[in-house]
């Protein structure tokens, strides 16, 4: 019994953040830690004149216990980054139920060259 929990073990703290589904068209030069990333949540609109790079989908994975709102933007973030994307844009945001204890979103990701810090955006709360 111990050796099958201890081969199941890497499997289940895997398996406890959002299960991320992403997919990419273009990938640009890679963000700095310095570059901004702007979040835009259902209500703010984007602006004109950027450039779709990509999109994402935030599930359960059923052992899922790190997957609020905010960290599964803080997970876009970071593919965004990545992948040159300087705006993630939630498109679809499913809240925890009596089925999910998550947040299933499904963001987004695009390249604009204006200054994203002035754009009307969903700030991350930070406890």
């Amino acid at each position: 019994m111990k050796k099958l929990f201890i081969a199941i073990l890497p499997f289940l703290l895997v398996s406890c953040g959002a299960n991320i589904k992403s997919n990419f068209t273009e990938k640009l030069k890679p963000l700095t830690i310095e570059n901004k990333v702007a979040f835009l949540d259902l209500e703010n609109k984007l602006p004109e004149n950027v450039k779709k790079i990509g999109e994402a989908k935030f599930g359960d994975s059923g052992f899922s216990t790190d997957c609020g709102f905010d960290t599964n933007l803080i997970s876009a973030r970071k593919l965004a980054r990545e992948n040159g994307a300087n705006i993630v844009k939630v498109v679809k945001k499913t809240t925890p139920d009596l089925w999910s204890s998550c947040y299933r979103i499904t963001v987004e990701f695009y390249y604009y060259e204006g200054d994203v810090t002035k754009l009307s955006q969903y700030q991350i709360q930070i406890n």
